[in-house]
């Protein structure tokens, strides 16, 4: 075992080095080479170390350089040193991360992780939060918690009696929502056709004084960061007008709730945490591997009502189980990764960390000069 994990460490490293002078799309002979993983089942095992070297030889070459400098595409981050070390850690250890019981470690991390996030973030201290694999899942499990708590002010138990008869939902986004919010809003059975969508300026930015007439039971979503053109929504002015309704308001910020992080950018995002619920990727501004995303729920108890089991054989003890605000049970412990990467993070800049970002108008201009017409 020893030899086999050296071996895949030593190659790994030598990627690393290697990523900032290869080219950062595969080659069409590299591609056509992984006509060679096109095998019948094996008759028999492998050796462990021949199956590395394969893993190397063939799959290093296909790979896009989404770990180098010189990637630039889908708003995707690459990991750094720290949370890649502690995501092979993670690794080793292969804690299954549902129940305290089961690994305290895994559990500790995501609480101790979960105050530093909302302190990072600028969120209210006591939200409950679910440590999921990215956005998508990060908008379905925020808008699970939505759909339990404004159905249940209309005295309805989801959970329980389903959506069959259930009062109808109220759904409103921006006319630019991102295709995973309306994803999860489809998982959900809330329908990606069926919402609300209001018109947005030149930028990708919902026009306030056009929301509808807002009717409970009610969930408006906004965006904090428009993946085209970086620009967020007028959070202030939909927030108060939802709250006068008595409406639920969710953020996806999958990139753009990082700006709370920066001194410089801070301002962005202050009134989205007014909000209800928000999602986030870890895996892109806090750089640590995939998958792994942030749902951030104001009332942990909604969250809980809509995530939580129970089975006789899982102890439920007094510490935050995380499989209560979870879609799953058996998951990976991503929040060793979380909580390394903030903690090597503590001494950062933040402002400077942040001017690379697509907030800033002239970054934006050079990084991408087609959207230069929207920065």
């Amino acid at each position: 075992m020893q030899s086999t994990l050296r071996l895949a460490a030593e190659r790994a490293a030598r990627y690393l080095d290697d990523i900032a002078e290869r080219r950062v799309a595969p080659s069409a002979e590299a591609v056509r080479a992984l006509a060679s993983f096109e095998e019948s089942f094996p008759a028999g095992p492998c050796a462990a170390d021949d199956v590395v070297r394969m893993l190397d030889d063939l799959g290093s070459p296909a790979t896009m350089g989404m770990a180098g400098p010189r990637f630039f595409g889908w708003v995707i981050g690459g990991s750094l040193p720290a949370a890649l070390a502690a995501n092979w850690l993670a690794g080793a250890w292969d804690q299954n991360a549902g129940l305290f019981a089961a690994t305290p470690i895994a559990s500790t991390l995501e609480e101790v992780s979960l105050r530093w996030l909302l302190d990072t973030m600028r969120l209210p201290s006591g939200c409950g939060a679910a440590f999921v694999t990215g956005a998508t899942v990060a908008n379905f499990t925020a808008l699970a918690a939505a759909r339990h708590a404004v159905l249940a002010r209309a005295g309805w138990d989801v959970e329980s009696r389903g959506l069959f008869g259930a009062p109808e939902i109220q759904v409103v986004v921006g006319d630019e929502a991102h295709p995973s919010l309306l994803k999860s809003l489809g998982m959900l059975g809330l329908g990606r056709d069926r919402v609300r969508r209001v018109p947005v300026d030149e930028q990708g930015r919902m026009r306030a004084p056009e929301l509808p007439e807002l009717r409970t039971p009610c969930i408006v979503c906004v965006q904090a960061g428009n993946v085209n053109t970086g620009a967020f929504d007028p959070a202030g002015e939909v927030i108060t007008r939802a709250r006068e309704a008595g409406a639920w308001v969710h953020v996806d910020g999958a990139f753009g709730l990082w700006a709370a992080a920066s001194p410089r950018y801070h301002h962005l995002v202050e009134d989205f945490a007014a909000a209800d619920s928000w999602a986030t990727d870890a895996h892109k501004w806090l750089n640590v591997p995939y998958d792994s995303g942030l749902a951030f729920v104001r009332d942990p108890e909604d969250l809980r009502g809509a995530m939580s089991l129970t089975a006789a054989y899982l102890p439920q003890g007094e510490h935050r189980e995380p499989s209560q605000y979870v879609p799953e049970l058996s998951r990976r412990a991503r929040g060793v990764e979380i909580w390394r990467r903030s903690r090597a993070s503590a001494a950062v800049d933040w402002q400077n960390w942040w001017s690379a970002a697509v907030f800033a108008p002239g970054d934006l201009q050079a990084a991408f000069p087609r959207w230069a017409s929207k920065s």
